[in-house]
Formats: C-alpha cells, sequence, structure tokens
C-alpha cells in the first residue's frame, strides 16, 4: 500500500507536468517538450543536454572536468568560483536556440546571508543590452529578507544550508547570458550548475522570463505598493516571491491585490480579498510552504510568501501591471505602513522595455540581519 507522502509526490508531479504544458520550452508548446514532461521514455525530443559550472564554463561538449587538483587532472580541479568584492561574474553565455532549464547554486552566502540580498543575478536575452532580469540572488531564489528556511515549492527548493534551487523554463532563440554582481566586501565562493538543452524548436511567438525586484520601505500611506510596473505587450504574469516586515504587532494583510489588464483604468478586472488570500492562506499566515502558494517564513515579524500562477495563469494582451494594498485590521480595517519588497516573475516577447530602477544596495538591505 502506497504511503500518504507517495501518493501526494505523486500528485504534485502530476500537477507540475499539467502547468508545464502551458510554459514556454516546458510542456505541451513544442514536441520536443511534450516528449520531456509526459513521455519520458521517448528518445526523439532532438535536444542536446548541457550543463555550465567550474568544472566546465562554456558548456562544451567534452570539455568538463580537465581542471587539475592536487589529485591530479580531472579529480576536481575546478569545482567552484571566486567573485571578488565588486566583481562582476559570467555564469553562462549560451548560443541558441535553447532553455534554461534548472539553476543550482550553494557556497560561501550561506556563512554570509546578507549575500542574498547584497549579490544581484541578471539575465540578457538574445542581444538586448538591458537585462530580463535583475534581483537580488536570494529573493530570485525564493527567499525574502537573506534569511534562509528550508522549502520547496513549484518554482524554488532551498536546502538548510542554502541550497538555491530554480526550475522556471527560460528559453531563448540567439543567446542567453546569466551575471552574477557581488557588491559586498567580501569575495564570493561559490558552486553552481546551470542545467540546459540546446536546438529546442521554439513557438514563433516566443516569452522570455523578466524579473523584477522592488522594495518600499516604508510603504506610503494609502499608497498600494507596486508589485509589477506597468508592462506593454502581450505577457503572462507567473507569481512573485513577496517579503513584508510588520511594523508592529497588529495584523498587516487586510490589503487587497489588484491586477489591472488590457484597458483597466481606475478599478482592475482581477482583485484578491486579503494579502494572505492572495497566497491561498486564510486567517493570518501561517508557516506553510506549499507547492503553488504559500508561506517559508514568519517569525520575529519578518514574513516571506510566495503564489505561483501554473495551472490558473494570468495573461494578458496589452499591457498589465499590479499592486497590492497595506491594509491593517486592529478593531475595524486601518490604513497602515510596513516594509514591503516583491520578486515579480513573467514571460514577455523580446524586444522588451527596461525593468524599473532597481535599488541601491543600502536600500536592499536596511534594517536587516544576516541570519
Amino acid at each position: 500500500m502506497r504511503s500518504a507522502n507517495s501518493i501526494m509526490s505523486i500528485f504534485a508531479l502530476t500537477a507540475l507536468v499539467s502547468a508545464c504544458a502551458a510554459l514556454p520550452g516546458c510542456g505541451g508548446r513544442s514536441d520536443a517538450d511534450r516528449t520531456l514532461s509526459s513521455m519520458p521514455y521517448r528518445l526523439d525530443a532532438g535536444l542536446e543536454t548541457r550543463a555550465i559550472s567550474g568544472e566546465n564554463p562554456t558548456g562544451e561538449r567534452g570539455k568538463s572536468g580537465m581542471a587539475a587538483s592536487h589529485l591530479g587532472v580531472g579529480r576536481k580541479g575546478a569545482p567552484n568560483i571566486t567573485i571578488a568584492p565588486g566583481q562582476t561574474a559570467d555564469l553562462c553565455d549560451i548560443a541558441g536556440p535553447g532553455t534554461i532549464r534548472h539553476i543550482w547554486m550553494a557556497g560561501t552566502i550561506d556563512q554570509n546571508r546578507m549575500a542574498l540580498r547584497i549579490a544581484v543575478i541578471r539575465a540578457y536575452w538574445e542581444e538586448q543590452e538591458h537585462p530580463s532580469i535583475e534581483c537580488p540572488l536570494g529573493d530570485f531564489m525564493g527567499l525574502a529578507h537573506a534569511k534562509v528556511t528550508p522549502y520547496q515549492s513549484a518554482v524554488h527548493s532551498v536546502g538548510e544550508l542554502t541550497a538555491l534551487n530554480f526550475w522556471l523554463p527560460m528559453p531563448f532563440e540567439e543567446r542567453a547570458r546569466l551575471t552574477l554582481t557581488n557588491e559586498s566586501d567580501k569575495a564570493i565562493t561559490l558552486w553552481y550548475q546551470v542545467d540546459y538543452t540546446i536546438n529546442d524548436r521554439h513557438p514563433k511567438e516566443l516569452g522570455r522570463l523578466h524579473v523584477s525586484f522592488r522594495r518600499e520601505n516604508p510603504t506610503t500611506m494609502k499608497k498600494d505598493f507596486v508589485i509589477m510596473e506597468k508592462r506593454v505587450g502581450k505577457g503572462r504574469y507567473m507569481g512573485a516571491v513577496l517579503g513584508i516586515r510588520s511594523f508592529d504587532s497588529n495584523w498587516w494583510g487586510e490589503g487587497e491585490i489588484k491586477i489591472y489588464s488590457d484597458g483597466d483604468r481606475e478599478f482592475p478586472t482581477l482583485c484578491g480579498t486579503g494579502s494572505e488570500d492572495y497566497v491561498c492562506l486564510s486567517y493570518g499566515v501561517q508557516h506553510t510552504p506549499f507547492y503553488l502558494h504559500g508561506c517559508s517564513l514568519n517569525k520575529d515579524g519578518f514574513i516571506s510568501m510566495y503564489r505561483w500562477h501554473l495551472p490558473d495563469p494570468i495573461y494578458w494582451e496589452k499591457e498589465c501591471y499590479i499592486t497590492i494594498q497595506q491594509i491593517g485590521w486592529k478593531d475595524g480595517l486601518y490604513e497602515r505602513q510596513d516594509d514591503w519588497s516583491a520578486a515579480a516573475f513573467w514571460y514577455e516577447p523580446i524586444p522588451s522595455a527596461p525593468l524599473g530602477v532597481f535599488p541601491s544596495l543600502t536600500e536592499r538591505t536596511a534594517d536587516l540581519t544576516s541570519k
């Protein structure tokens, strides 16, 4: 008889396969990806699997593990890289067509966890000069406030000692470049691997992954916090990692999410019923890291929660922006201010407009501690 955990794992895998069917580069959008997701025994996908790491920084065939250690050539000679203070390291620079399918990272970020807000990951698709992803490493990898709590969702999995995994597919046609900038005064030793395929046959209307980061500390009274700034053209909102630092012990989360799209002006088409309701919880937030939604941190006034719109897509044709209110409860509703951050994830075509203004190092790290 199967255990409850085994049954839940089967349901989770089935949900991921179904959800991925609607994503670019991960599911029913091409014959190759249908083969990958629903028929793993098929051997005619036409894809090549590659990986970039310290042991193979270019991902070339037959070029891994060539460095030498004191044990000899090919005996774990280059398992990591070092990123000096102020340095920007190229994590990968891949010629397409292809799809980045998974990123794993670990390293001295576990001994200096503030690096999760200090280090900045950026992605450049095709030959576009400005980044389509610009986000603190920790928030991109599913953790707000530079605080590590082990959990798993459809997009992230995090280990107790800051093992970071990212699973949303990142398709591209000509070129994919990922960088990591160390804005701290200490070097970062990084173990990492970027897993990808090449020779992908992408659809004509291909969305590239975009990620932006915003923080308001404090938010403005009676002005909704912006999760995703206005984007023009087609797109699909995937979800967000939200960080809240509550300024007092009263309930902070009565505010409603509002998703404005395709002609919405004063009022949106999509409106939630409360902050915890948006991440599918109720009566406050509890430490409940579920597969598509939940809260991975709720301690000492620091909250990290997330919502992934995989089986319940949010599309737009012309324009979209997303906000959330700051409303509390103490013997009734009242307007309030808190410290909010958001890493928003969406797909849109290239060329795309630049992201909004990225917060400075001081703005990203103020009022946080490393543990």
